[in-house]
């Protein structure tokens, strides 16, 4: 099947040989959006992408990404235009505010009282980053192009058969979306085949974190490392995603 402009990120995923094709495509999207919002095109001098990112924030680890981004004024401003509509925003909550009254009942079982309101706005806040929301996004059109290639491209179905599987919590994505964009014979093929590639891998992965502990015993220290001397940081992904040895992504500057 000949590649198309947007086929190229899976492809590229799936020949890079990674413990998840998934993790590949998120680390580049992510490095992608941080390179927008505070790289040298400056987008967060922009109005738009600043009404954005002060309408979305942004999540925990995203703002310690930003931080170790390096662009401290870029992330001055951000933080500027968002801490204004952010005040504006937490004082007219705390102006429609009510306290709430818990009923006898409540108080004697310890029983959670009606939802307070100024906990469900920031459980809101909590819940909203521009990266993330970004990703979340984009993520859905590559789950379409793997299904789209694993049903068109003889050579894509074969790289998938010939690759390391997922980490876990992508593969559960991937069975979830499988359900809906395959219809049953395709399922039939598609499920023992994504079966295998994890009870493989998985195996592969414990076998590699053993031989890892196996080289601390003494007797083994003449003996070879095989493919252990990363088990760690590979069997962290396999189990939850990402790059556990990643270096921090900075600005070029």
């Amino acid at each position: 099947m000949k590649e198309k402009l947007y086929t190229i990120p899976l492809n590229d995923a799936m020949n890079a040989e990674d413990e998840c094709p998934f993790c590949y495509i998120e680390r580049n999207v992510e490095q992608d959006i941080l390179d927008y919002v505070l790289g040298s095109c400056a987008s967060y001098m922009e109005g738009d992408t600043r009404e954005a990112t002060d309408k979305a924030g942004f999540c925990r680890m995203h703002y310690k990404k930003m931080y170790d981004y390096g662009n401290t004024l870029g992330n001055g401003w951000i933080l500027k235009t968002h801490y204004k509509k952010l005040i504006a925003e937490m004082k007219g909550q705390f102006a429609r505010f009510t306290p709430g009254k818990a009923t006898l009942k409540e108080r004697l079982t310890g029983k959670e009282a009606k939802a307070n309101p100024i906990a469900e706005w920031v459980a809101r806040k909590e819940e909203s980053c521009y990266i993330c929301d970004y990703f979340k996004s984009e993520y859905a059109r590559y789950m379409d192009t793997f299904f789209y290639l694993y049903k068109n491209d003889e050579a894509f179905r074969q790289k998938l058969s010939d690759s390391k599987g997922f980490c876990l919590h992508h593969f559960g994505d991937v069975c979830r979306n499988a359900d809906s964009r395959l219809n049953e014979r395709e399922k039939g093929v598609f499920f023992p085949l994504v079966f295998r590639l994890m009870e493989e891998n998985m195996e592969r992965m414990s076998q590699d974190v053993d031989w890892l502990i196996e080289k601390f015993d003494y007797r083994n220290k003449d003996a070879d490392w095989k493919n252990s001397q990363d088990a760690v940081q590979r069997g962290m992904q396999k189990l939850k995603g990402g790059y556990p040895a990643d270096p921090a992504y900075k600005m070029n500057k």
